[in-house]
């Protein structure tokens, strides 16, 4: 890891400084946190960069209801009083605040929270950070104040003043989000960075679950848990620095979700969500499971902060089984995808199949912490898990025979635990090890698809196709055993961005054409709403939209993301 960071890092001119003690970070810190939690963790950081953005510094990186349901919340929301004593939205012409509004707003959060600058924040390097992220494509966009609540009361008192002075808010946490979740909105607004709410503040392993603050990460809960010699694991597994809150907002998954499935599973039992009106609700109880109403929990899980701002979070946890980790090359992607397919319908023990493809694996051989030197071929790596090592044989020797009958070479199954992780580490440094093979000044434009796994090998194989004909520096990397993938696509200027969009457009619309879907675990945020028309269907997303003006009326709850624009399906 350290390798790779330090590599990386040489490509870029930020230099971090503090105001107070000197304050030093490991290379593992600044990827696994970002450099904008660090700062807060570690007194007041700012950054001295050459450039405008933060290059190459590790920041960080609905079911449908029925109709029943939003009409039964428009009612409720219509009966409910206002918040607010103070008629501010009629002295603007939208339903946001003058920019006086917001100054006052930042007043009364002062004299709430004391003048605390720990918790109330308008420096002006705190507030890009939190408006702009080097893992995407989007423009930066600042907040005007960043706030740092330390509990669900301190998000109530937030909210409540945000609704006084009709100020938009954003939640934010882990900050590794790709679609443009957290970006501040035009006319200003606050930042709710919700990562020092990072507690576990219940282990509960006769019922396998967990209860814990929303920015504790999925790292964090893991380590604990091992730490404590409990046998389970939260198996939802996206980037490293990802937190709770952000992966049930996003509704994301990761490289296991072949196995458990993904955030919009059964993974999330219940939520502790403010709403807009500054009223708390838990979705529902602790039990497994509750035939109790609607699914309440799943209305906020992909919500991207739009309906509620979620504070704490019951987790399912899974029992750690034995896994171990094998490799194998291919001539091509098509045969890589159609030998998983056929893996994939053996039943065997799969928890992961990743798809990497030659110009990856030439970027790991240059770039990657790995002392082995890969072949350059699209490359599949597995996962196995089973009860014991004879089980996990048996499952290598099946994918064995099967990806040679794809024209599959150089099957390497790990020796031991060691090796195993080892092996796997090569996959999980996927988005760093990609961005260093561009030149310096280069930016990421990373995208995901998902379709029928039986449309993946065709999928994968036009893409790669027309990625390899724009003359742009492009990595696949896929959760190909759910048939989902990744491109990371670099650019140094405004007409390689230009290409970059034509390519994603391109690669989005053969998705959608294959009954496939925009973003697979990304989320839509800014990035993708402009497809959600074409993939769902008009009345699918005014019946989003319903909900949404149901449940925040003002539009205050992280607007400009998720629900498309009238313009935004005529943009491509």
């Amino acid at each position: 890891m350290l390798k790779l960071l330090e590599s990386a890092l040489r490509h870029q001119s930020s230099v971090l400084r503090c105001k107070g003690p000197l304050t030093s970070f490991t290379p593992l810190q600044v990827y696994r946190h970002g450099t904008s939690h660090l700062m807060r963790n570690n007194a007041r950081c700012v950054s001295t960069t050459s450039t405008p953005q933060l290059s190459r510094t590790y920041s960080k990186i609905l079911s449908l209801l029925g109709i029943s349901f939003a009409s039964g919340l428009v009612g409720y929301y219509i009966a409910q009083p206002s918040n607010s004593s103070t008629p501010i939205s009629s002295r603007s012409k939208s339903n946001f605040g003058t920019p006086e509004d917001f100054d006052m707003a930042i007043e009364e959060l002062k004299q709430v929270f004391h003048d605390d600058s720990e918790v109330v924040s308008t420096d002006a390097e705190d507030l890009r950070l939190h408006g702009f992220s080097v893992n995407d494509y989007h423009p930066g966009t600042p907040h005007t104040v960043v706030v740092y609540p330390r509990s669900t009361e301190d998000v109530v008192k937030v909210v409540k003043i945000a609704t006084k002075y009709r100020m938009p808010i954003t939640a934010y946490s882990g900050a590794t989000s790709l679609e443009g979740h957290f970006r501040g909105h035009p006319t200003g607004g606050i930042c709710l960075d919700v990562s020092g709410m990072n507690r576990i503040l219940e282990i509960h392993e006769a019922d396998s679950d967990l209860v814990c603050q929303s920015g504790i990460g999925w790292v964090e809960i893991n380590e604990t848990l091992k730490e404590k010699g409990i046998p389970l694991f939260f198996p939802i597994d996206p980037a490293p620095g990802a937190t709770i809150g952000g992966m049930l907002s996003t509704g994301c998954s990761g490289t296991n979700a072949v196995r458990y499935g993904t955030s919009k599973g059964e993974w999330f039992l219940n939520a502790t969500v403010v709403l807009p009106s500054g009223d708390v609700i838990k979705t529902r109880r602790r039990s497994r499971k509750s035939s109790a109403g609607f699914d309440i929990t799943k209305l906020f899980i992909g919500a991207e902060g739009t309906l509620g701002i979620v504070t704490e979070v019951t987790i399912r946890l899974a029992p750690v089984l034995p896994t171990t980790v094998a490799v194998v090359h291919f001539p091509d992607v098509r045969k890589a995808t159609e030998a998983v397919i056929e893996v994939m319908n053996q039943g065997i023990g799969i928890q992961c199949v990743e798809l990497l493809d030659d110009k990856f694996m030439h970027a790991v051989n240059l770039y990657g912490q790995s002392s082995r030197k890969w072949p350059e071929m699209d490359s599949l790596f597995f996962k196995l898990q089973g009860h014991n090592k004879t089980s996990l044989k048996e499952y290598a020797s099946i994918v064995k025979q099967i990806v040679e009958k794809h024209g599959g070479t150089g099957f390497q199954l790990a020796k031991d635990d060691k090796e195993a992780a080892d092996l796997w580490a090569d996959r999980k440094n996927a988005l760093y090890s990609g961005l260093a093979i561009g030149p310096p000044e280069c930016r990421g434009w990373s995208t995901d698809v998902c379709v029928p796994v039986s449309k993946l090998p065709e999928l994968v194989y036009e893409t790669k196709k027309d990625l390899a004909s724009i003359g742009l520096i492009s990595t696949i990397v896929g959760h190909v055993g759910d048939g989902n993938f990744h491109s990371l696509i670099l650019f140094s200027d405004e007409k390689e961005l230009e290409i970059a969009k034509g390519a994603v457009s391109r690669m989005v619309h053969r998705a959608i054409e294959m009954d496939g879907t925009c973003t697979g675990e990304h989320g839509v945020g800014i990035g993708k709403k402009k497809y959600l028309v074409e993939e769902l269907g008009l009345g699918t997303v005014e019946l989003m939209k319903t909900i949404k003006k149901a449940v925040d009326p003002l539009g205050l709850f992280n607007p400009g993301k998720l629900y498309p624009d009238k313009d935004d399906t005529n943009k491509d």
